[in-house]
């Protein structure tokens, strides 16, 4: 990719190497082999990296603001392996080490929330997602489930703190939505986000994820939340999810909120995209939007 340079327009992207000040870091975890679709999504950390090249990182405000001004942004590549046991566990431990940098995981498949929120110590999970992530074993539809389940139980997630935003019909079933239910999981469903707006449905999902003492929200963005149109690289995408402005309003909303302490962005096959790279722009995009709410604390 051959893009024109300009001084005067300094582009996202292409951030240090991870040290002990920065505020936020990128960390590949690039999970594929327990999908239960076929996928490609071991290429989309590289992918995702090269796509914000694309992108400044300037807020239009008012004020005008630089993110690379208001942050120290870096990077700490990629974890090798991370679909196996052992490789779970170093992504859980390799965050661990970036901490109390605000980690920013590129998936990868769906099952990178399961490292990501250990690593991030998480007490209370949202996920932005048309699907419940319930299923038993392991695979890109079971990481919810392990938090609540298999996590080692110091560090399972209380089913009362987890909101997951975008569930929608025709792709789920009616027993995962039962668990849901019966575990005491928030569900805000794709039609009740548009009844309400984002801002009400932000306000409550940060309050039941957020609640008890000592809080730490991990936010899981599963772009196939979103519109088929707008993610075709996604491959559980459905046509009517949510628009990439939806999307993106939502991330940076709650990345605002101090008691969110990590983030990972799932579910892109940058093998599959579109040709001009949609859904890959989208996902760079959100890495922008979750800088963008962190620089407004």
């Amino acid at each position: 990719m051959t893009l024109s340079q300009d001084p005067l327009w300094p582009r996202a992207g292409g951030w240090p190497a991870f040290d002990k000040t920065a505020d936020a870091v990128l960390l590949g975890i690039p999970t594929w082999q327990t999908s239960l679709s076929p996928t490609g999504a071991h290429a989309t950390p590289a992918a995702i990296r090269e796509a914000l090249a694309r992108y400044s990182t300037t807020l239009m405000g008012p004020p005008i603001i630089d993110l690379n001004e208001q942050l120290r942004i870096a990077d700490a590549g990629d974890v090798a392996d991370c679909d196996s046991a052992d490789g779970i566990e170093a992504a859980v431990a390799r965050i661990r080490e970036l901490i109390p940098a605000f980690v920013i995981a590129l998936g990868g498949d769906n099952s990178l929330t399961y490292p990501a929120a250990r690593g991030s110590g998480a007490t209370g999970l949202i996920t932005f997602d048309a699907h419940f992530d319930l299923r038993e074993g392991v695979s890109n539809g079971s990481p919810v489930r392990r938090l609540v389940q298999d996590a080692p139980t110091d560090e399972q997630v209380d089913p009362a703190r987890i909101v997951q935003i975008g569930v929608t019909d025709f792709a789920n079933s009616a027993a995962y939505a039962q668990r849901a239910q019966d575990w005491g999981i928030r569900v805000i469903t794709l039609d009740e986000v548009r009844r309400r707006g984002i801002a009400d449905v932000v306000t409550e999902a940060l309050e039941v994820a957020g609640a008890g003492a000592k809080p730490r929200i991990h936010l899981d963005i599963d772009v196939d939340v979103c519109d088929r149109a707008v993610a075709p690289g996604c491959p559980a995408s459905v046509p009517g999810g949510l628009q990439a402005w939806e999307l993106r309003a939502l991330t940076r909303a709650v990345a605002a909120d101090p008691r969110v302490v990590g983030a990972d962005i799932a579910e892109v096959d940058a093998t599959v995209d579109s040709s001009d790279a949609r859904t890959v722009r989208l996902a760079a995009l959100c890495v922008l939007e979750l800088l963008a709410g962190l620089a407004s604390r």
